[in-house]
């Protein structure tokens, strides 16, 4: 009788959230997106015309508690200046972590202006055994939440199955 309850509310509960679009908590904790950005890889390839910078292989990119790794990251830096940075476009295994959370995506644009991540195609959101997927999502590391857009699919574990 118990299983038979907590099925017909998790199923309540799935039914009231809306097919095209879902928030969900990201990072648990919020992220500083005042904190400096610190970036590492094997190759560094500099133009000062264009104000971007592209850092290839093992790329890893940290601020705060919020790490992403890629294989290729450009960086574009604010007009007139080469130490602030605008955006950061990654590509290829891009992976996104803060806090206990984790995303994969085959694409991550990061606003740093905004403290927007937006994650692009095949995004894999694990939280804990939770697991929820889609095309697209946009993680706001300012107030750590996340809201995924296309054909989402998730598998939720009951409270208490860790």
């Amino acid at each position: 009788m118990r299983r038979a309850t907590c099925l017909a509310l998790t199923i309540s509960m799935l039914m009231a959230l809306p097919v095209a679009a879902q928030t969900v908590a990201f990072g648990g904790m919020k992220a500083d997106t005042s904190a400096p950005v610190e970036l590492a890889a094997d190759n560094l390839t500099v133009n000062q015309t264009t104000g971007k910078a592209e850092f290839t292989g093992n790329v890893l990119i940290g601020q705060g508690q919020m790490k992403l790794s890629a294989d290729k990251v450009v960086v574009q830096y604010v007009q007139g200046s080469t130490q602030k940075i605008d955006n950061l476009d990654a590509t290829g295994n891009v992976t996104l972590v803060n806090g206990p959370d984790a995303a994969e995506a085959k694409q991550a644009i990061y606003d740093v202006a905004s403290g927007n991540v937006t994650l692009i195609g095949d995004v894999l959101l694990t939280q804990g055994q939770n697991v929820m997927s889609g095309e697209h999502m946009v993680v706001n590391l300012a107030d750590a939440t996340a809201q995924m857009q296309g054909r989402i699919r998730s598998v939720l574990q009951p409270a208490g199955q860790n």
